[in-house]
């Protein structure tokens, strides 16, 4: 919205910053983060006297979690709020590839807010029945995947990128559809999971979200992704805005969601997050680097995969408890120890990640 501004600077001075997308991102970023300042407290105090009890805590998790009985849920809303406002502000407007990722975030939002609710209202931790999340993500995921390839140039459209191979694609022609929707609907589903202990899924969703960041510029950018040999994708530099923004918004959620933590993001803010993260991954075409930024998400979705594979087989278990994180809760690592160690791991697989851009 605020680009237009940019027209009144054709001749130099401040209105002519507003062209650069790196400025705009700066912007947009501080807009989201001073967002989740302002509103997060009021935001909060509204969720805890709508929900009365809170989210509920399983009983079959571990013993620690039962002192957080009470924290308000649905605090994912404080992030998307933060994150729309800034990007409607910031980002070009004219831009599809911005409003695919936007559009994919809002529309899981709305699935992870359904299923808070319904855990909140009914007090159990079973909310809308995994059919009906996973056929409404498939629908969403879907119509990104079929409005990206709209939108991508035409020797990517369709074909599968691989990261330190140069010239290498794979062409999937409609098949690159359903590739496409288990990336976005795997990341959403993967960063829920992670979502089980305080700060543990909002940090290393942020650090994905800057590394993709930079990415988007790159591969937005056509002489910066020829000089690296990575394949361009015109205009998929203005989802910087967009990454900057989830920064900022996620920030201003952490600060609440600090061990002990005053309000969980709840399903509205974990699909919504990681089904943006799967949407900017096949906009810029890097859904394979998305495994690795991301493979900290991948680890705990695989652990809850095989956990219930094996136990249907053996009627044994592979992990104490599954997700991972909740197996070293049951090995006597305290929260902090995990969470911190987790956002380590995740620092790493995102400098490997970008690593890909120059190992060619």
């Amino acid at each position: 919205m605020l680009y237009w501004l940019s027209t009144l600077g054709t001749d130099g001075g401040i209105f002519n910053l507003f062209r650069y997308i790196t400025f705009r991102a700066g912007g947009a970023f501080l807009t989201a983060l001073v967002f989740g300042f302002i509103f997060g407290r009021p935001l909060i105090d509204v969720l805890r006297r709508k929900q009365g009890k809170g989210q509920p805590i399983r009983s079959d998790g571990p013993e620690g979690h039962f002192v957080k009985a009470g924290t308000p849920t649905m605090g994912g809303l404080l992030i998307i709020s933060a994150l729309t406002v800034a990007t409607l502000l910031w980002a070009r407007l004219d831009n599809p590839f911005v409003w695919m990722v936007l559009l994919v975030t809002l529309a899981f939002a709305v699935i992870g807010f359904a299923d808070d609710y319904a855990k909140v209202s009914r007090q159990t931790s079973a909310g809308v029945s995994g059919r009906i999340r996973i056929l409404a993500g498939v629908a969403v995921a879907v119509l990104a995947s079929w409005w990206a390839m709209q939108n991508h140039p035409a020797g990517l459209a369709g074909a599968l990128a691989l990261p330190v191979f140069k010239d290498l694609l794979i062409h999937l022609g409609w098949f690159f559809v359903p590739f496409a929707v288990l990336v976005i609907l795997g990341a959403a589903n993967a960063v829920n999971l992670t979502d089980g202990l305080d700060g543990l899924a909002v940090m290393p969703v942020m650090i994905a979200a800057g590394t993709f960041g930079v990415i988007s510029y790159v591969v937005g950018s056509t002489a910066i992704a020829t000089d690296l040999g990575v394949h361009a994708v015109p205009g998929t530099a203005e989802i910087l805005v967009f990454c900057a923004a989830l920064i900022g918004g996620g920030m201003g959620f952490l600060w609440y969601n600090a061990p002990p933590a005053a309000v969980f993001m709840g399903d509205t803010g974990s699909l919504a997050l990681g089904g943006a993260l799967g949407a900017v991954a096949v906009a810029i075409k890097h859904e394979i680097v998305l495994a690795i930024v991301g493979g900290l998400f991948v680890v705990e979705a695989l652990s809850v995969i095989i956990q219930v594979a094996y136990f249907k087989r053996t009627g044994r278990r592979v992990f104490l408890m599954a997700p991972i994180h909740h197996h070293f809760e049951k090995k006597g690592w305290s929260e902090p120890q995990i969470v911190i160690r987790f956002w380590i791991v995740a620092m790493v697989l995102a400098m490997i990640g970008l690593a890909t851009l120059k190992v060619r």
